[in-house]
Parts: structure tokens; C-alpha cells; sequence
């Protein structure tokens, strides 16, 4: 089985969030079970510079660019995987990251940017410029390549596509006048096409003309039906409900593992767990500048600090937080409103709140082994990994109960510790209130230090492989392929 795997970000070669995790670790699960995957990825200057070995393979003429777009072709040495890279400076040889300048600010480009970066996914799919290699199915990821099962549509005998929504609140939507910009047929741009209340969508385009959609847990793809999830896609989506399913992202145990972890202080497993993870916390403490106490439970958050992510919940719940005995440690990036909220809390709780406004793999790392527990207060939740790493950690996740949340962690009560199956403390409501009686609830369990290390013992051996994720999306290549 061959499959082109079409996304705009992947580690360990360029992240901005999960969409790289999900694009770095599947097309690897992928080739261990025998298919042959080939990802595309555009060519950003980091990508280029750590691939000086690759290998031009072809160039193609296309609409939007003055010089021709080289593909390279590199093989990296997990999985082995295929990589080609999208090589056209004009459109990705720039300072700042894959979608914002160094100002914060969207590239005004980027309709042309990521339509570009489709049509050579398209044309990678039909074998142009592959001569030796056609794909069996194209695998497309979020809005930066909603336009290839579009282009895919306009062909004949292509492969078909499957398109996955990571997160439905990142449309790719853009003014009507970057239709004509693009030069993209008119029979595109109609309701039943890729228009979304007069403007291009490139993640409705994925949507309506992709053979099956998929998204990343089996609770966000109910939700995204709904009015509250749908971002004005839930009748569409409901009308396609018979090519929509959900997978549950796995996780790289290779690098969220606290017993071969490199970037922790010791490591640990589920049987020494009480021996040096308290070692972790101390490191923890130490690293961001709060007291050192042992005894203090220490809640780690790591996320975008955007409405989303419930961080306004958090900071609403600080006042109320803050008068119990526990140390609070934020990292992330997100609002500038946000940003200034935590710096003047951190002010008036210095000794019981840190804050870092950066994401680092030390920090996030050093988070997840260090603190006792992990909240994520999501409004809305499309998987979520960190919840998933901090399960492995045995960092109890305090998490609202949305979608990929819902899927992953599982709220702890009599019955449930019981029968082993409590992993976490989950609330429903997106409100302050009910996220401060959640915590509360964590803070009482942690002060009985039995149920606490059976807690931990039990979220420590919960398995989110990827392998059992890749099984699943094998499954789903093949019934697209011969139904197609």
C-alpha cells in the first residue's frame, strides 16, 4: 500500500503544536506494518538546512510562482521514511514560522502559500514528478491541504483522499479575491464547493470533496456535528456522517517515557515511582524558581494560552486557588490579555505560581515528570496529547470532560477505583466553579498517599500506543481504496 502523507508540519523537523506529533509518529507506526508511506512537507529553511544530503528528483511549473518548485527527496533513518520536500523560496525560504512573521502576524500570503503547497501534492499523488512512485491514497491533514482532495476531484483516474480535521477552528479561510489569485476553476466556487459564506475555505474544501473524512478521538467527531463544535461545518459534516470517523491519536513512548526519558532529572517507571519521581518534583521546583517543598502538591499546566484551552477558567480560578497549599507552573504562548493576566497574578502569588512564556521540550518534559498533577481546562479538545504523556508520567490530568479528553481520561470514583479503571478528575461544566471543585477533589485524594499511588500506578500502565492508532488508519486506507 502506498500513501502520500500530506501535512504542513511534522517533528522532529518543524513544530508549531500536536498536528507535528500526529505528522512525525504515524507515518513511522505506518512503515512498521509494512506500508509504504512518502510524507510531503513544505521546504521551510529549517527543513532545508537539516537535509543537505536531499536529493532534487524533479521540478515542476506551476501556477503562482515565478520559478519552478524542486522537489527533494531524502530518506531519514526512522521507519526508513520517504520525505519530500516542497522547495520554492519565494513561498517558504522566510524568517517566523510555518503560518505567522516574527511579529505574530499571519502571512498575507498564505492562501497562496498552502494552495501552491496542494498543487504539488497533487501532482506528487498523480506521479508527476515521482515518475518511479504513484500513490494508492493521499492522506491530507488540516486546512494547509484542504485545496488537494479539490484538485484531486478535477482529475482523472486519481487517487483517492483521506482527509483528517485536527482542529475544525482552524478553517484556512480567505477573501474571495484569493480564488481568482489561485486560478482555480469556477466549478469550485459554489455552495455545494469550496465557498463558506463568500469566502474560500480550504478546510471545506477537504471536507466536501475528500472520499472519507476522519478526526482525532471518537467523542470530537459527535461534537463536531453539533452547533457548538461545528464552526458553521455541522451540516455539512452531518450530511457526510457515513464517511466520518473517529481515531484517538497515539503517543511516541520512544520520547514521553520518564524510564528512558534523557530531558528528566531520574528516571522512573511504575515500580520505583515513589522513589524518584519525588526526586523530579525537586528538580521541577528548582528549574522555575519556586520553593522547594516535597510536600506541596504541584499542578503543571503546558497549552496555548487561548480561550480553547480554558486558560481564562484558570486565571478566574486563581484567587480561589491560590489560598491552598499547592504551587501552580504554566508554560505556553498564546494571548497578549492572557500573558498580562499570569504576569500580574504571578506578582501577588510569586512563591506559589510560575510562569514561562515559551514552549520548551526541557520544560514540558521536566513538567510532566515533576509535578503531581496536570490540568487542561479545554472548552473544546480535538485529542490532546499532553493529557496522554501525563498519564505515563503517573501525573493525575484534572481535565474537562470534551472530546479527546473524554476518550483518554476517565473520572475517579469509588467503583472506579475499585476496578482499576480511574485515571483522572474530570468536570463538564467550562466554568471557575467547577473547575475549582475538581481541583479540590485532586487535593483531597492527594493527602491519602494509598489511593494516590494506586492512582498513579494505574494511569502508568495505560497504553495509547500508536501502533494500535496505525492498525486502525491501515484499516481505513484499505476500505477507501476498494470502495473508492
Amino acid at each position: 500500500m502506498k500513501v502520500l502523507f500530506a501535512c504542513s508540519e511534522a517533528t522532529p523537523f518543524i513544530k508549531t503544536g500536536g498536528l507535528a506529533d500526529v505528522c512525525g509518529s504515524l507515518p513511522i507506526a505506518l512503515s512498521k506494518l509494512g506500508v509504504d508511506v512518502r510524507l510531503v512537507l513544505p521546504g521551510y529553511p529549517s527543513i532545508i538546512e537539516q537535509f543537505p544530503e536531499a536529493v532534487e528528483t524533479s521540478k515542476l511549473d506551476l501556477l503562482g510562482v515565478d520559478d519552478p518548485v524542486s522537489i527533494l527527496k531524502v530518506i531519514y533513518h526512522q521507519g526508513p521514511i520517504t520525505l519530500y520536500i516542497v522547495n520554492s523560496p519565494q513561498m517558504f525560504d522566510r524568517q517566523g514560522n510555518p503560518y505567522i512573521d516574527e511579529s505574530g502576524n499571519d502571512w498575507p500570503d498564505n492562501a497562496l502559500r498552502f494552495g501552491l503547497f496542494s498543487r504539488v501534492v497533487t501532482c506528487l499523488a498523480l506521479g508527476f514528478g515521482t515518475p518511479d512512485w504513484r500513490a494508492d491514497i493521499v492522506h491530507c491533514h488540516d486546512w494547509q491541504t484542504g485545496l488537494v482532495p479539490a484538485l484531486l476531484s478535477l482529475q482523472t483516474d486519481s487517487p483517492p483522499s483521506l482527509f483528517t480535521i485536527h482542529n475544525l477552528a482552524y478553517q484556512g479561510n480567505f477573501p474571495k479575491s484569493e480564488f481568482a489569485a489561485l486560478e482555480l476553476p469556477e466549478q469550485l466556487w459554489t455552495p455545494d464547493g469550496i465557498e463558506f459564506y463568500d469566502k474560500i475555505s480550504f478546510m471545506k474544501a477537504g471536507l466536501v470533496f475528500a472520499n472519507k473524512i476522519n478526526t482525532v478521538s471518537n467523542n470530537y467527531c459527535a461534537e463536531i456535528c453539533t452547533a457548538e463544535y461545528g464552526f458553521g461545518f455541522e451540516g455539512l459534516l452531518r450530511k457526510r456522517v457515513n464517511d466520518l470517523s473517529g481515531i484517538v491519536n497515539g503517543v511516541d513512548y520512544d520520547t514521553w517515557n520518564p524510564a528512558t526519558d534523557k530531558l528528566i532529572s531520574k528516571p522512573y517507571s511504575e515500580t520505583n515511582f515513589s522513589i524518584n519521581k519525588p526526586e523530579n518534583k525537586r528538580f521541577l521546583q528548582q528549574l522555575v524558581g519556586l520553593p522547594e517543598d516535597p510536600g506541596l502538591p504541584v499542578i503543571g499546566m503546558v497549552g496555548r494560552l487561548v480561550i480553547q484551552k480554558g486558560i481564562d477558567l484558570l486565571i478566574e480560578s486563581l484567587p480561589e486557588l491560590m489560598t491552598q497549599n499547592l504551587q501552580l507552573i504554566i508554560l505556553g504562548v498564546g494571548e497578549k490579555r492572557f500573558h498580562e493576566s499570569l504576569l500580574e497574578a504571578k506578582k501577588i502569588y510569586h512563591n506559589k505560581l510560575a510562569v514561562l512564556f515559551e514552549y520548551s521540550e526541557k520544560h514540558a518534559h521536566a513538567i510532566q515528570a515533576g509535578s503531581d498533577m496536570f490540568i487542561m481546562p479545554s472548552r473544546f479538545e480535538p485529542c490532546g496529547l499532553s493529557q496522554i504523556y501525563s498519564l505515563r508520567y503517573g501525573t493525575i490530568p484534572i481535565v474537562r470532560k470534551t472530546g479527546g479528553l473524554a476518550d483518554t481520561v476517565f473520572n475517579t470514583t469509588e467503583k472506579r477505583l475499585n476496578d482499576k479503571t480511574a485515571t483522572g478528575f474530570v468536570f463538564k461544566q467550562p466554568t471557575p466553579e467547577s473547575l475549582i471543585k475538581t481541583v479540590n477533589r485532586a487535593l483531597a485524594a492527594y493527602k491519602q498517599p494509598s489511593l494516590w499511588k494506586k492512582l498513579m500506578h494505574t494511569t502508568m500502565t495505560q497504553i495509547f500506543s500508536w501502533e494500535t492508532s496505525a492498525k486502525k488508519y491501515r484499516q481505513l486506507y484499505s476500505a477507501i481504496i476498494e470502495n473508492k
